[in-house]
């Protein structure tokens, strides 16, 4: 870094005369600063000739007649005279002249042509401190005109660590507020304010008599609004709009997508976007204008606002520029605002497909309603489950909740289950009914009996068909798991204590006159009557709670599985909350939460307790309506006192005759002479039953409560599910000016037991796939939870060649172990060297 003394100019100097030809070198010190100390400089090969305003003439005959073999620095206590006044013109054309301010020395030092140095005296007071000066030192700037300084000096203020117009100004923004910019106020103290505004005049188009960060924030989001609105921008933003609308657009995806900007972007957009009005301007506007637009939230609110009018009228039919409502929630989901407005899309995607469940039509024969539920119809609880379990989470006012909500209640009640519960119950009663599904009570003759490897059976209460279906489905999105999903019918009554009984291996299974539920003359209704039962069968069985094992270390987990060929977990977080007044509302967060509790425990388990084969299922399923039961939708008391009384059921010895309820031998469920009978409505309708909540019910008849998964689970040996740590682009540059450029790059997430360890191979290429720059490694392995320490920057050089500024070059990132491409950024190489691209101050 240049610093302006003696020594220093004495060692130029120095430099100036070395060789063995004559040399005259002249020093004209405009303000006389080195007067006092010329005298006392001795140079190695030149005398020091002192140059006065008065004899010019004769120093020209002294060095040119007199003494025409010795070196000289002529030095001069005073600016250079014009040509017309200065009688050694002639010989300084031969002769060198020597600059020892600071200007010239940082341009000397720097390498920055005599052309420029003006622009180094214009902001010279920035280089009087030395971290300022380092700063800009360290920008490397390899080519210097107008331009590069003018940003380099920007860059310095704004601590950037590449030389870009782009960076200075996503400092600006991210690091200081729009109003009252410390960065800004920097660049006054310069004499730089006004050079910023050029260069954002010439990279944005932005023009203003009285410009401010505001006010170019605004052009900004305006000019990438305008190309994403379906027709013309409104009148008063017509004023805002850019003809540079390609580098608005750049820098502001940049912005949106920058794992460290995108909440300040966030910010940035919602402050435009209250300055603007928007909310007023887009409701006025009609639906399919608004589609592409991502700059701003407002959009999202007034398309979904449209879009449960639309679903509340049920006119699903719908489309906008040819996209129906499933195609436009998926779409935005994608967009930039996705992530805040992902929940509420979802809820209007599963609106909609309950809607088209006002036309649900059931099939007639029991064999035909469980092909049908199990292919389709499944679908209709899932969609009902998701929308309430997102619902919920909504804020008031971001839909008309009230309406849409009435609506999807009314078609799962009165559209859908008054459907299939009373064909459901009329097919139950066919004699090939129990024949045309497994049943629950064969369940360990089916599927557990003859297994040869250790097997762990998953029984969570109350998980129903669809839920299961859902873990299946996720399951499979690991690749080292295979699974297959089955349904098998449960017990009726369908509830814990009985279906708990008939999933344990078993010769008999019994009701007693009292209720109990007995497997082989063995009450089960606890864990220790259960692990009883099984030994009988496994001497090398046990039963778990999930709750015991979960958090167990390894060598823990180890100690219980050693030596253990049957292991029954009992995972109870569904009927749990459920069964709770307080909690059922609840209960679809459950299915959530146990759906992500057995895929952990599965994973943990066949990681640490070399077991690879599991079976889940469940006792019983449920139903679940929101609205509370009204007295028309609740059967008669019952008065027998001996009966065994549920909402769903009745078991008694004699059948309840009220209209609207079904019944069957217990002894043909439990496959015994039990000359017992279950009642159960045909509908969702409930018995009289005092106390409880009342939305959520099981022990009754439908393909809800009845029909229960059977997962069959196989994990690979020794694997746990990983992904590659990611990496992605800090800086944002969108053209490269220096052949030797400086980028920062992120990993976006810490190494861990789930994020393994990869190197990236990195380097610019041409459209063609010329590599155009050296290539850079990285190896992505930190472990630190500081996202700003996992910042980490790359040196890139580039071909010193001549560049096409309207070709499209790119930053590609490749995985160093399979090839495979990881992400490519595009730049454009503004590389020319001998002209100022057009920009003046």
């Amino acid at each position: 870094m240049a610093e302006l003394n003696l020594k220093q100019i004495i060692d130029r100097l120095n430099a100036e005369f070395t060789g063995d030809i004559r040399k005259l070198v002249f020093w004209y010190d405009d303000k006389a600063e080195f007067a006092e100390d010329i005298d006392s400089v001795e140079l190695e090969n030149a005398k020091v000739y002192r140059l006065e305003p008065d004899n010019q003439f004769m120093t020209k005959r002294f060095l040119e007649r007199e003494d025409t073999s010795t070196n000289y620095l002529i030095y001069a206590p005073f600016p250079k005279p014009d040509v017309k006044d200065n009688h050694l013109e002639d010989t300084m054309l031969y002769s060198k002249r020597f600059f020892a301010d600071r200007a010239s020395l940082l341009s000397v030092d720097l390498g920055i042509e005599e052309r420029y140095k003006p622009i180094i005296e214009k902001h010279i007071k920035f280089f009087a401190n030395k971290e300022r000066t380092q700063r800009f030192y360290d920008l490397e700037i390899e080519n210097f005109n107008e331009e590069n300084i003018t940003l380099g000096l920007l860059s310095a203020i704004c601590k950037t660590r590449t030389c870009s117009l782009e960076e200075v100004l996503r400092v600006m923004l991210t690091e200081g507020t729009a109003e009252d910019n410390k960065f800004l106020s920097e660049m006054e103290k310069y004499d730089l304010q006004s050079s910023f505004w050029k260069l954002c005049e010439q990279q944005f188009g932005y023009t203003d008599a009285a410009p401010t960060l505001e006010k170019l924030v605004v052009t900004m989001f305006v000019t990438a609004t305008a190309r994403q609105l379906g027709s013309g921008v409104p009148q008063d933003w017509k004023r805002y709009v850019s003809y540079k609308s390609g580098n608005i657009i750049a820098f502001l995806d940049s912005l949106m997508n920058s794992v460290l900007y995108s909440e300040r972007f966030d910010e940035l957009s919602h402050q435009v976007s209250d300055s603007l009005n928007t909310s007023k301007i887009f409701a006025e506007m009609q639906p399919e204008e608004l589609t592409e637009v991502n700059t701003f939230l407002i959009a999202d609110r007034t398309l979904v606002k449209w879009m449960v009018e639309r679903l509340t009228a049920e006119d699903i039919g719908v489309r906008l520029d040819g996209i129906g409502i499933p195609g436009l929630c998926e779409k935005r989901m994608k967009m930039h605002f996705g992530s805040r407005t992902k929940k509420i899309y979802q809820v209007l995607l599963s609106a909609y497909h309950l809607l088209k469940a006002a036309n649900y039509s059931c099939p007639d024969g029991f064999r035909q309603i469980v092909k049908q539920y199990r292919e389709k119809d499944y679908q209709i609880d899932r969609e009902y489950r998701k929308f309430y379990l997102r619902f919920d989470k909504l804020n008031f006012d971001e839909v008309e909740r009230e309406g849409l909500r009435t609506l999807v209640e009314n078609i799962y009640t009165n559209e859908y289950l008054a459907k299939v519960m009373p064909k459901w119950n009329e097919g139950l009663q066919e004699p090939a009914a129990f024949h045309e599904l497994p049943l629950q009570r064969e369940f360990y003759e089916r599927y557990v009996r003859n297994t040869k490897e250790r097997m762990v059976v998953i029984i969570s209460d109350a998980m129903r068909y669809e839920v299961g279906e859902e873990l299946f489905r996720s399951m499979l999105d690991d690749p080292k798991c295979s699974a297959k999903l089955e349904a098998q019918l449960s017990v009726l009554p369908s509830y814990t204590r009985l279906g708990m009984a008939a999933l344990l291996p078993h010769q008999t299974l019994t009701m007693m006159d009292d209720y109990r539920v007995l497997a082989d003359d063995v009450l089960c209704n606890d864990l220790a009557g259960r692990e009883k039962v099984l030994r009988q069968h496994q001497e090398n069985g046990i039963c778990v709670r999930f709750d015991e094992i979960k958090g167990l270390k390894k060598n823990e987990l180890r100690d219980i599985f050693t030596g253990k060929q049957l292991v029954y977990v009992y995972h109870n977080q569904i009927d749990a909350r459920g069964d709770k007044a307080t909690t059922e509302d609840e209960v679809f967060v459950a299915c959530e939460e146990a759906i992500c509790e057995i895929m952990e425990l599965i994973r943990k388990i066949s990681a640490n307790a070399n077991t690879y084969r599991f079976l889940v299922t469940s006792d019983h399923g449920f139903i679940y309506k929101r609205d509370k039961l009204s007295e028309s939708e609740k059967i008669g008391t019952i008065s027998d006192k001996k009966a065994f009384i549920n909402r769903r059921f009745i078991v008694a010895h004699e059948a309840v005759t009220e209209e609207g309820v079904k019944s069957l031998s217990m002894g043909k469920i439990l496959d015994n002479d039990d000359t017992k009978v279950v009642s159960f409505p045909v509908s969702d309708n409930v018995f009289k039953v005092a106390g409880g909540g009342q939305n959520f019910v099981h022990g009754g008849s439908s393909p809800q409560e009845m029909l229960v998964p059977v997962l069959d689970i196989k994990m690979e040996r020794g694997h746990m599910e990983t992904r590659p740590a990611q990496i992605s682009l800090v800086s944002i540059v969108q053209k490269i000016t220096n052949l030797i450029t400086t980028l920062d790059f992120i990993q976006t997430d810490a190494v861990s037991d789930t994020v393994k360890r990869i190197t990236y191979k990195m380097y610019f290429i041409s459209e063609d796939n010329e590599k155009i720059s050296n290539e850079n490694t990285y190896i992505a392995d930190s472990r630190d939870t500081d996202a700003q320490k996992r910042i980490f920057r790359m040196r890139f050089t580039f071909k010193n060649k001549q560049y096409d500024k309207n070709q499209q070059y790119y930053l590609v990132v490749y995985d160093e172990a399979t090839g495979t491409e990881s992400f490519r950024h595009p730049v454009i190489m503004d590389l020319a060297f001998a002209d100022d691209y057009g920009f003046t101050f």
